[in-house]
């Protein structure tokens, strides 16, 4: 569903036309109140969409969520002078309780869970709608709200738990301890999996279907390192018939093959070089709610603001470092100079690029994202487009399963599954075990697991999940990202806004280290 979303406006306006006090009472008969709307199933949906319209907002994947996560990985580096402060801090690890970025995420998510829960109360009013497509809808919601609490928890560890939607301070929540949100999360996930479709139909695509709520549901157990639940959920995925891994593996990631067959969940766009909105409410600067910043914020032509880090370029196999072949998801992922771009009418010139060198293959060069921008087909300066960001793919399916099988003692089976996502025909490397990662053993299984899943998912957003769950279980030998220190920036900092306004926050619910 490239979202065309209608904006639920929840507003009681009073008539102050005389001094009569039943005036005064009076409701605008052209408005709405919380208490009256949902009563139609096409107010119902309304709803929902409102929440994927935040989702798909400045303040989550059309801006901020991506570069919140990248930033906490070690797959990124300073493109040069135009990465802002606010981002420049979380990437060195300066940021403060004020950082913007952390922020404007944080009030991201919370507005959806707040959409989601009037969504979710308000649906008990709604008329002349079918028990299957009201518990869709709501499913729906509840997922939404879900997916926000689970990035909430990995990035801030416990947070407010809202269950219901908020009408005035009053109702601020304390800090809600981080079992008790996985305990939450775990519930609604497997609550509502009866209730979503396994397909939808053309005029529906992109709405939260069931792969997507145990996919999700299976990340969640991983975290709390139940791994035996997280496999039994992605085996549903698996053997569900409808997800595979698409033939080429750049397919993931343009803007033409979206909502593809290895797609179970991502956040839809459709303007082509427009603005984005803010809030998921108005367009700011004239243009509309439907631009994807992801190619003009990375790409080798628009702002380069982030780069592939030189850890992350030396961890792919080349046959520079002893692999008997290039691995092609190197090229699928960046560009460097002389590489084909515009459909391959051209090739790219990096002395016309911008910013910082990285270091490769024993010399210093210009390397920039390839992935998700839209430099294979314009080479335009500036590029806001439909880009949708794949939020989970069957890929993940597949690896999440590999490290579940790996520590529930399974190696064959884990390895299997390793070289199930490198076989795919567009990638083709050779299976494990390679010279480079032998697989005899638990822990190489696991060293050749967190190798996959970096040049997999390279710039996807999920690097800096596996760290923190990797630290917190104890699997890293070594710190990936320099500045996580004993009790500091392990997790985000709370907003110093959110202190101003909760009166159930103390000083000493802030998180170590800020």
């Amino acid at each position: 569903m490239r979202n065309r979303l209608l904006k639920v406006t929840l507003l009681t306006a009073l008539l102050s036309a005389s001094c009569s006090e039943s005036l005064l009472d009076k409701v605008d008969p052209n408005g709405g109140t919380p208490e009256s709307f949902y009563s139609t199933t096409d107010e119902l949906t309304r709803g929902v969409n409102s929440i994927y319209a935040v989702a798909q907002s400045n303040k989550l994947a059309a801006r901020e969520w991506f570069f919140l996560h990248d930033l906490r990985s070690d797959d990124v580096s300073s493109g040069g002078g135009q990465l802002e402060t606010p981002r420049n801090q979380i990437l060195t690890g300066s940021h403060t309780t004020a950082n913007f970025v952390v922020d404007q995420v944080w009030s991201g998510y919370y507005v959806t869970i707040h959409r989601a829960n009037s969504v979710i109360v308000g649906s008990a009013n709604t008329k002349n709608i079918t028990d299957e497509l009201k518990k869709r809808l709501v499913a729906e919601a509840r997922f939404l709200r879900a997916w926000a609490y689970s990035d909430l928890v990995i990035l801030w560890g416990g947070v407010p738990l809202y269950k219901e939607p908020v009408t005035s301070l009053a109702d601020s929540k304390p800090r809600a301890t981080v079992d008790e949100i996985n305990t939450f999360i775990i519930a609604e996930l497997r609550a509502i999996q009866a209730d979503l479709p396994t397909t939808y139909d053309k005029d529906n695509v992109g709405r939260v279907a069931r792969g997507a709520a145990q996919a999700l549901l299976g990340r969640v157990l991983m975290n709390t390192g139940d791994y035996a639940g997280a496999k039994a959920e992605l085996d549903k995925v698996r053997t569900s018939g409808v997800y595979s891994l698409m033939d080429r593996y750049e397919d993931n990631f343009l803007e033409e093959t979206a909502y593809n067959k290895e797609s179970i969940f991502e956040i839809g766009f459709a303007g082509a070089n427009v603005n984005w909105a803010n809030d998921g409410n108005t367009p700011s600067w004239g243009g509309v709610n439907e631009a994807n910043t992801r190619t003009q914020e990375y790409s080798s032509v628009g702002w380069r603001n982030l780069i592939p880090s030189d850890g992350l370029l030396a961890e792919f196999e080349r046959v520079s470092n002893g692999s008997p072949k290039d691995d092609p998801r190197f090229a699928a992922s960046f560009i460097r100079h002389g590489d084909p771009i515009v459909n391959g009418t051209k090739t790219l010139d990096t002395a016309n690029v911008q910013g910082n060198l990285s270091t490769f293959e024993g010399r210093r060069q210009k390397v920039s994202w390839r992935k998700y921008t839209s430099i294979y087909k314009t080479d335009a300066t500036f590029y806001t487009g439909p880009m949708n960001m794949r939020v989970i793919r069957y890929a993940e399916v597949l690896l999440n399963l590999a490290e579940c099988e790996n520590e529930l003692g399974n190696s064959a089976a884990a390895i299997g599954y390793l070289n199930q996502v490198r076989s795919r025909p567009s990638v083709a490397m050779p299976a494990y075990p390679t010279s480079r990662f032998p697989v005899g053993t638990k822990a190489e299984i696991f060293r050749a697991i967190v190798h996959e899943r970096r040049v997999e998912f390279a710039g996807e957003q999920l690097r800096n999940r596996d760290i923190l769950r990797w630290r917190r279980q104890n699997k890293l030998t070594s710190e990936p990202i320099s500045y996580f220190q004993a009790n500091k920036f392990e997790l985000l900092p709370i907003p110093q806004g959110e202190f101003s306004t909760n009166a159930q926050l103390k000083s000493t619910d802030q998180n170590p280290g800020y």
